[in-house]
C-alpha cells in the first residue's frame, strides 16, 4: 500500500528561521530519507499540492525540490499514475549501511589514482587551523598594508571594470598590468624584458608547474639546491624528474660541484637573490660561472626571485637574468610575499623564444588569468602605492630584523647559529647536534609560536636541524618575549 493511500506522510521538517531555504530543505530531507533505505524504490510520494499542505508551505518550493530530485535521478514521473522513488539507485545499493551504522561504508572495487598524484606531499586540511603566532614564514605585516586605498581602487573596478577586463582573453594577462610590471622589473631588478614576454600566474608555484611542462621531460636531470624550497621539488619529482641535489654556503649554490657532478642537467632551480632557507646571495662568479655553464650546455636557468625587495644592508642585488646575454634564464616573481599572501599573483619572465610555447601550455591549463586584481593592481603601482608601500616595509623589516638578531645573540649566544639575515623576511637557525627540530616545533605550538622545521628542507641524507623563522608579521615589540619562550622550549 503506497503512503498516499493510507494519508502518511514521508518525514519531512522545515524550519522557517533557518538560512537553508526551503526547497533545500525539502530537497534535503527526500534525498536523505531515500538514502537511508526509509524511502524505497517504487515507492509513491505525495504531489506537490499535498506535502506543501501536510508541511504548511507554498507550493512553489516543494516543486522546486521535485524539479531537483527527477533531475538527479531520484525520483521518476509517470503520467497519470503520479510521482515514485525512482526504481534504479546507484547510490541505494551502499547507502543503508553508511547510514545505519553512521560511518562510510567500506568503499568496494578498485580506486586507482595516477603515481604522479601519489607523488605530490599530503595537504594537511587542518593546516590552516595551526598557530599564527610569532615567526610565521612568508606572512608580512597585514597590518601595515594600506587596505583603505587598495579597497578602493578595488570598488572601482568592480563598479566600472574597463571592457578589456571583462572580455579580454589573453594568456598573458592584462597588457595593462605587465607593462607597470616591465616599468617595476627594468627599475628595481635590473631584468631585461618587455611586456609581452610577462606571463601573469597564480603565484610563484603556477610558474614553477608551468615552466616545468614547457621546459622538462620525465626522466630529465634537474640541479636543485641542498636545502631547498619543498613544494619545487615535490613539483619536479611528481613530473618525473630527476633531482641532483647541489649544497649551498655563504656564496650560494656550489655551481662548480653541480657541473662536475651532473653535466647533463636539462635545467638548474635557484634562489641567487636570497638563497631559500639559509639566505646566502649567490657570488658574482658563481653566477657568471652559471650563465657560462648555460650558454654552452644548453641548460636552462629558472631563477625564483621571491622576496627579493628587501635587503638591509646594501642595495638590492640586480637579477640573475639582467646578466644573462643568452636568453637561458626563466626569471619568476610574486607579489605575495610584498602584499598579502591569498592575492596569489605572481608572473614568469619568458626568452622571447619560448613565449609561445608558454602560451600553449597556459592555455590549455587554465585559459587566462582572472583580470580584476590585475587591474587594481595596475592602478596601485601606476598610483605610486606599490612603490611607498616597499619603502614603509623596507624600513619596518629592517628594524624587526635587527631585533630579532639582537634577541637571539643575547638569548643563544653560541648555542645557535644564524644564517642570511642580509636581506629577506626570515633568517633560518641551526642547533647543536642532538636537537629534534621536529618535535621542538611541536611543543612551540602551544605556546603560539610558529617554529619552521629547517630538517624537512634537505633531501639527503645529512639534514641540519634548527628552525626558519619569519619576521614579517612579528610586532617589533613581540620579538624579546618571543625569543625567550623560544629558548626556554629548546632548553627546557
Amino acid at each position: 500500500m503506497s503512503l498516499l493511500a493510507t494519508r502518511i506522510f514521508p518525514i519531512i521538517t522545515v524550519d522557517r528561521s533557518a538560512g537553508k531555504p526551503l526547497h533545500q530543505q525539502v530537497y534535503d530531507g527526500y534525498r536523505d530519507a531515500i538514502l537511508r533505505g526509509d524511502l524505497r524504490p517504487g515507492q509513491k510520494i505525495p504531489s506537490s499540492r499535498e506535502l506543501a499542505s501536510e508541511i504548511n508551505i507554498s507550493r512553489f518550493p516543494v516543486l522546486h525540490a521535485y524539479e531537483q530530485l527527477m533531475a538527479e535521478g531520484y525520483f521518476d514521473s509517470q503520467v497519470g499514475s503520479g510521482t515514485f522513488i525512482s526504481a534504479t539507485l546507484p547510490e541505494q545499493m551502499m547507502s543503508s549501511e553508511r547510514y545505519a551504522s553512521g560511518r562510510e561504508a567500506p568503499l568496494s572495487g578498485r580506486r586507482t589514482v595516477s603515481r604522479r598524484a601519489t607523488l605530490y606531499p599530503h595537504f594537511e586540511r587542518k593546516a590552516h587551523l595551526r598557530v599564527f603566532g610569532a615567526f610565521g614564514v612568508h606572512q608580512p605585516a597585514f597590518d601595515q598594508f594600506p587596505f583603505q586605498i587598495w579597497s578602493s581602487l578595488v570598488a572601482r573596478h568592480s563598479r566600472n571594470p574597463h571592457a578589456s577586463a571583462i572580455h579580454n582573453i589573453n594568456p598573458l594577462g592584462s597588457e595593462r598590468f605587465r607593462e607597470e610590471i616591465c616599468a617595476y622589473l627594468r627599475t628595481s631588478r635590473a631584468v631585461k624584458c618587455d611586456p609581452d614576454q610577462i606571463m601573469i600566474v597564480s603565484g610563484s608555484q603556477q610558474a614553477l608547474d608551468i615552466t616545468t611542462r614547457v621546459l622538462l621531460d620525465a626522466g630529465d636531470s634537474v640541479i636543485v639546491e641542498e636545502p631547498g624550497y619543498g613544494l619545487e621539488r615535490a613539483l619536479l619529482a611528481a613530473s618525473g624528474c630527476r633531482l641532483k641535489l647541489v649544497p649551498v654556503d655563504n656564496e650560494g649554490m656550489d655551481v662548480m660541484q653541480g657541473f662536475r657532478l651532473y653535466p647533463e642537467a636539462k635545467a638548474a632551480f635557484v634562489t641567487p637573490s636570497h638563497q631559500y632557507p639559509l639566505g646566502s646571495t649567490m657570488s658574482a662568479t658563481r653566477r657568471l660561472l652559471l650563465l657560462n655553464w648555460a650558454r654552452i650546455s644548453g641548460t636552462w636557468i629558472i631563477e625564483d626571485d621571491y622576496d627579493s625587495e628587501y635587503r638591509f644592508d646594501t642595495r638590492p642585488i640586480a637579477s640573475l637574468q639582467g646578466l644573462d646575454v643568452n636568453s637561458r634564464v626563466i626569471y619568476i616573481g610574486t607579489f605575495s610575499k610584498i602584499l598579502f599572501p591569498s592575492l596569489r599573483i605572481g608572473y614568469i619572465v619568458i626568452p622571447r623564444d619560448l613565449v609561445d610555447h608558454f602560451l600553449s601550455v597556459r592555455f590549455t591549463m587554465d585559459i587566462f588569468p582572472p583580470y580584476l586584481y590585475q587591474e587594481v593592481l595596475a592602478d596601485f603601482m601606476s598610483l605610486g602605492h606599490f612603490g611607498r608601500h616597499i619603502r614603509k616595509m623596507r624600513q619596518i623589516y629592517s628594524t624587526r630584523r635587527s631585533t630579532l638578531i639582537d634577541c637571539l645573540q643575547t638569548e643563544f649566544g653560541d648555542k645557535l647559529s644564524v644564517h642570511g639575515a642580509a636581506a629577506g623576511m626570515h633568517v633560518a637557525v641551526t642547533l647543536p647536534e642532538g636537537f629534534d627540530d621536529h618535535a621542538i616545533a611541536d611543543r612551540a605550538t602551544r605556546d603560539r609560536l610558529w617554529l619552521v622545521p629547517l630538517s624537512p628542507t634537505y633531501a639527503g641524507t645529512r639534514p641540519r636541524n634548527g628552525f626558519i623563522l619569519g619576521f614579517g608579521s612579528t610586532a617589533n615589540e613581540q620579538i624579546p618575549s618571543a625569543v625567550k619562550r623560544m629558548r626556554s622550549i629548546i632548553f627546557g
